[in-house]
């Protein structure tokens, strides 16, 4: 009885001890990880330039002259952003841009009120 009990104990530990097979499925590598964050980090450096980019155009420094848009401070604050205001900022950014590259001299008013927006948003990150 005692060699059983002794068995048992020693089958029972070793069980607990060894590791599990399904365990290490769900476990990331090193080199997945840091791939996934410098992803992130190039779609976030890559959406600031495109932001900056397009901050620098003339008919964009234009129109931020006649709203009274200090455009070296918007650039300031768009270095701040990061998340979610950045995404959505670079997507109207892209817009601009795309308007502007497409042989667009002059700005229309849709681009007009794209630009805007844009601005504003700087403004209000650069209050808050």
């Amino acid at each position: 009885m005692r060699t059983f009990v002794s068995a048992l104990v020693v089958l029972l530990c070793m069980l607990t001890l060894s590791p599990r097979a399904d365990a290490q499925s769900h476990v990331a590598t090193s080199s997945a990880i840091d791939e996934a964050l410098q992803q992130h980090v190039d779609s976030r450096d890559a959406d600031r330039a495109l932001v900056l980019r397009v901050l620098e155009q003339p008919a964009v420094r234009e129109l931020a002259a006649e709203l009274g848009v200090d455009v070296q401070r918007a650039k300031s604050a768009v270095t701040t952003l990061d998340g979610e205001p950045l995404t959505r900022l670079a997507a109207q950014a892209g817009r601009v841009d795309q308007a502007l590259a497409g042989g667009q001299g002059s700005v229309t008013i849709s681009y007009t009120l794209i630009i805007i927006g844009l601005l504003v948003l700087i403004l209000l990150v650069l209050i808050l």
